[in-house]
């Protein structure tokens, strides 16, 4: 009786099942893309993470940088160096040839004691970690003039009343040339996590546990070219001279990997006088359960750090997939949530409407013995199955979407950056001399760029959500539309007859 029934009903109203049904199909469909696009933008973030902070790095610990103190003359002190005497150099020409190269920690990052990872190594469901040293490698050059012969005019000899001669202009002039390039310290004994588990070899070979105090070097590639240099050969470090045993890149042909270099580091802490010290530690969960729990254990353990997950760490992407992120977070996910509540809505009103109609029909049905129950059950089961279809269709219609996305495959650029140094040099100093160190503030730029092709994915759970806010749709249109049909009283149904 009740599904006769039913059949007849839906049949007889076709147009009205036909619109709560696209209604609810529509609401549907784009829950299920804004949610693939939201899983697929979150798997890009992690994607570009782990270029920089390697495959199966759930969790980062470091020091938040301290305030930059101020040196002689108000400038920023805490950055790479070069003092140069009077001795200093090869004088040529009436210029003087000068060269330093300096190794220190990164600008915008801190180091601390590198027993911390063991009290991480401590914590419960921690299944690998290691530590790293980030560092910056700053070289200068140039020619300067004879400072000699500005203090002998100084002394009143006579022997020079203009400026100094020499320099690259031949009128005292000055050219001086800084560049920098990053390093990262390795420890080739650790465990497989960190920064370059995340780059593929590409030439040559990685570290081995027999490379501990050697100085041996592999290159990202993309630097290598850039700076032409190539497995076999050589680079100076911190002073030292380096063999390069290999190249990395990353899983992107247009990306970077997390440094330009990488050493061993043990002999990272030596070159740069931070021995027994780490910038960051790189931890593994044993399970992503275990991931909130392994992050508060570590900030118990280590009060002073900055412990970060995947997570966290996912707002310093940007670039157009950080545009894409918010977009989907913000305006899907809001316009998602007025779709579904507006084909509610409209289920609601046109199940009520639909009662309406059939005063007559409903009020007889009470006149003949039918209960209050008996009603709202035939009502809320129409509309339970205008629901379903309409959750149907959504389904069908949301993974076409979704198919579409994923074969147009739009391509978002993707930057995970870093605190890295800026600035200038100071002016001479001493006598005859020269002595300097970067000003101005760190500025950040970027360790990791690359271009991520989008792919939203399908997941039965979001399908079964879908599938069930259809339902749920329908049960309240049914309800609601039931609960006013069961009000009405046989003798309304006399009345409309007469």
């Amino acid at each position: 009786m009740f599904g006769t029934y039913l059949l007849r009903e839906l049949t007889h109203r076709r147009k009205q099942t036909a619109i709560i049904a696209i209604g609810m199909a529509l609401a549907i469909a784009l829950v299920i893309i804004v949610n693939g696009v939201a899983a697929g933008v979150k798997d890009a973030q992690a994607s570009v993470l782990a270029s920089v902070y390697g495959v199966g790095t759930d969790i980062t610990v470091s020091q938040t940088p301290a305030a930059p103190t101020e040196g002689e003359g108000g400038a920023p002190a805490g950055g790479p160096s070069f003092d140069f005497g009077a001795a200093d150099g090869q004088t040529t020409d009436g210029s003087t040839s000068l060269a330093q190269e300096n190794l220190s920690a990164a600008r915008g990052t801190e180091t601390f004691d590198a027993t911390a990872l063991d009290s991480v190594l401590a914590v419960d469901n921690v299944s690998a970690a290691t530590g790293t040293l980030t560092l910056q490698n700053t070289s200068f050059s140039g020619e300067i003039p004879d400072f000699s012969q500005m203090q002998q005019g100084a002394a009143g000899d006579g022997t020079q009343t203009g400026p100094p001669s020499g320099g690259p202009d031949g009128a005292g002039g000055s050219s001086f040339d800084v560049a920098s390039f990053t390093v990262e310290g390795i420890d080739v004994e650790g465990e497989a996590v960190g920064p370059l588990t995340a780059a593929t070899l590409t030439e040559g070979r990685t570290f081995t546990a027999d490379d501990l105090g050697s100085n041996v070097v592999v290159l990202d590639s993309a630097y290598a070219t850039s700076a032409e240099l190539a497995v076999g050969g050589t680079m100076t470090i911190g002073g030292a001279e380096f063999e390069i045993i290999g190249l990395v890149a990353s899983g992107s042909s247009d990306a970077a990997t997390a440094s330009n270099t990488y050493i061993p580091l043990d002999v990272a802490q030596t070159l740069s006088g931070l021995d027994g010290q780490v910038s960051s530690i790189y931890v593994q969960a044993a399970s992503s359960n275990d991931i909130t729990q392994v992050q508060t254990d570590i900030e118990d353990a280590l009060p002073d750090a900055t412990v970060n997950t995947q997570a966290d760490l996912a707002s310093s992407v940007s670039g157009s997939l950080s545009t894409a992120s918010s977009l989907v977070s913000s305006l899907g996910t809001w316009l998602s949530v007025l779709v579904l509540a507006a084909a509610f809505l409209i289920a609601i009103l046109f199940t009520i409407s639909g009662v309406t109609r059939r005063t007559r029909e409903f009020g007889t049905l009470k006149a003949i013995g039918w209960s209050n129950r008996r009603i709202v059950g035939q009502v809320a089961g129409e509309s339970l199955v205008q629901g379903a279809i309409g959750g149907v269709v959504g389904v069908a219609v949301g993974l076409l979407g979704i198919l579409v996305v994923n074969v147009i495959a739009p391509t978002l650029s993707a930057s995970a950056t870093t605190q890295q140094a800026t600035g200038g040099f100071g002016g001479p100093g001493g006598q005859g001399g020269f002595a300097g160190g970067p000003g101005g503030q760190a500025t950040e730029t970027a360790a990791a760029t690359t271009d991520i092709t989008l792919q939203a994915p399908i997941t039965g759970s979001i399908i079964l959500i879908a599938v069930g806010l259809a339902i749920l749709g329908g049960i309240l249109a049914g309800v609601i539309g039931g609960w006013r049909a069961a009000r009405l009283r046989p003798a309304e149904a006399l009345r409309s007859v007469a």
